[in-house]
């Protein structure tokens, strides 16, 4: 039977330099995200977030501590388990605080290009990158370069690249920051949907507490570490 977590982090600790200029930048994160989950992490500037994203995104290899994807142990401490590239290519999506999109690619051309450096054919990744665009409501943008697209416009093509390989968890950092209100609140909702209709893992590091009725569970960080916030449950139960 399949595992019932998307991510599991254990004892997640981040540690740069050593002696008088050692600086602890996480302390013993424990995280379990489960799959179809959408969980939203707060925190001030400086207190980890970050640290822990790219740590469970297999950028940043944690001191201490241990990460699960999909019951896999892919990180144990500073020893990786097998070629992180490739798994990360396989299981991960990213979203950044800017839609990082290739300016002189269409939006479409944007979503393919994912798909062929994982060797998929032209046209297979042409069908898959259209079906990803209408499903995020962008399909009539799709020839469209990315300079002519709004900024929610923008960020649902970077969702749709980083849903391309149909990847096991999508990791958000402050999607919507450059974004207004409104806006904001569409694509936190689309991460939900995301989450629930696909049995995808989402974690969304934001600093917006606007949208957090949207989230399954919300977490804080400060000062390296992690607990569950009861934020998110008063927010539920509005």
């Amino acid at each position: 039977m399949d595992n019932e977590f998307a991510i599991e982090t254990e004892g997640l600790t981040k540690i740069y330099g050593s002696g008088n200029t050692e600086v602890v930048a996480m302390r013993a994160a424990t995280v379990n995200v489960c799959r179809g989950e959408v969980i939203a992490l707060l925190g001030p500037s400086g207190s980890g977030k970050s640290t822990f994203l790219t740590a469970v995104g297999l950028i940043n290899t944690p001191t201490a501590g241990r990460i699960r994807i999909g019951g896999e142990l892919v990180v144990d401490g500073p020893k990786a388990h097998m070629d992180l590239r490739a798994f990360r290519r396989r299981h991960i999506g990213f979203v950044f605080q800017k839609s990082n999109l290739i300016p002189f690619l269409s939006a479409i051309e944007n979503v393919q290009i994912a798909l062929e450096i994982n060797n998929w054919s032209k046209a297979a990744s042409r069908k898959r990158a259209m079906s990803l665009l209408d499903y995020l409501g962008v399909a009539d943008r799709a020839n469209h370069s990315p300079s002519t697209l709004s900024g929610g416009q923008q960020q649902r093509v970077a969702v749709a690249r980083a849903l391309a390989n149909q990847p096991s968890i999508i990791l958000a950092d402050e999607p919507t920051a450059a974004l207004d209100s409104h806006l904001g609140r569409q694509v936190m909702e689309l991460f939900g949907k995301l989450a629930h209709e696909n049995g995808t893992g989402v974690v969304v590091v934001t600093h917006d507490q606007r949208s957090l009725d949207v989230f399954d569970s919300v977490y804080e960080m400060e000062d390296g570490m992690i607990r569950r916030s009861e934020i998110g449950i008063l927010s539920q139960t509005k």
